[in-house]
């Protein structure tokens, strides 16, 4: 009878529901974050290092489309550097392709992963974590807030008008500040009940499914500083000018050489040509003037 009386009061039912309200909200949260972490890792896994140049769209289009990561993605994406190459022509007019930097062969990053993807953006953002964390403090709270006004109410209703009325009154206030003595304790167990069941539950539920999220994105994302790619790039265009340098050296050489074999092999056979043509053209020209004038002679006489 008395643990009924005790369990109806006012104070401690309000104790009592907001601690099941409380782990209802925990459990809520906590296994939304859950399953939205394992269906991230379960599509992060099926990525290889060595095939994400060819997949990447793949992982874009999805990532984009969920919107529990799609805004982190779209800041993590700008920070990717991606393998580059360039088309030049070989022989017989053939393209071959060729990396801008010898070190750059895949998808990398200029930030950490885990700068964007972390326990702040993949966990506590997508619930009212303050709220869950200001609970035991609730709780706590609700201990001497309802002790004291359940004390002033029982002390406001002591009658000492008679003896009966008095007796009957002082026995009320014992069994009231026994009450509100169990509002306390009522309200400082539930409060460290909620922390150990929201500790564990949130181990198990948001921080072992997050590390497995982490560790699979610090796989298939290496991390390059700008300065380190900088200075890759740096390299690649001091070789290329290298290079040109010796091109531009040895053009004079190589034009003397074209120049030469150019006039060898069209220029000479023309002009050798034209000159035997010439002479033709002279030759004939002479066999007719002695043709003409061999018929004049023969009409003079």
């Amino acid at each position: 009878m008395f643990i009924v009386k005790v369990l109806t009061d006012i104070p401690i039912l309000v104790v009592l529901s907001t601690f099941l309200f409380s782990i209802f909200y925990c459990i809520k949260n906590y296994g939304f974050v859950s399953k939205n972490l394992n269906l991230f890792y379960s599509f992060i896994s099926m990525f290889k290092k060595s095939d994400l140049n060819f997949r990447f769209k793949e992982i874009d289009e999805w990532m984009s489309a969920n919107p529990y990561v799609a805004g982190m993605w779209l800041e993590f994406k700008n920070t990717l550097v991606f393998s580059e190459s360039v088309a030049l022509k070989g022989k017989d007019d053939h393209l071959m392709y060729k990396e801008v930097s010898s070190t750059v062969q895949n998808i990398q990053t200029t930030v950490d992963p885990l700068y964007f993807f972390n326990e702040t953006s993949l966990v506590t953002s997508k619930y009212n974590n303050k709220f869950l964390q200001s609970i035991p403090t609730i709780l706590t709270g609700f201990g001497p807030l309802f002790t004291f006004l359940k004390i002033a109410t029982a002390f406001g209703q002591i009658d000492f008008s008679s003896q009966d009325k008095t007796i009957s009154s002082v026995a009320n206030l014992m069994s009231s500040m026994q009450v509100a003595a169990l509002v306390s304790v009522f309200a400082v167990g539930s409060s460290l009940i909620f922390l150990v069941i929201e500790r564990f539950l949130y181990n198990r539920k948001c921080t072992v499914p997050l590390g497995k999220c982490e560790k699979a994105l610090g796989l298939l994302f290496d991390n390059i500083s700008s300065e380190k790619f900088l200075f890759e790039l740096l390299k690649e265009t001091k070789i290329q000018n290298n290079s040109i340098s010796h091109l531009v050296g040895s053009m004079p050489e190589q034009f003397r050489t074209a120049f030469t074999s150019g006039i060898a092999s069209n220029l000479v056979p023309y002009l050798e040509n034209l000159i035997f043509g010439m002479n033709q053209v002279n030759k004939t020209m002479k066999d007719v003037a002695k043709s003409s004038s061999s018929d004049g002679v023969d009409d003079l006489f």
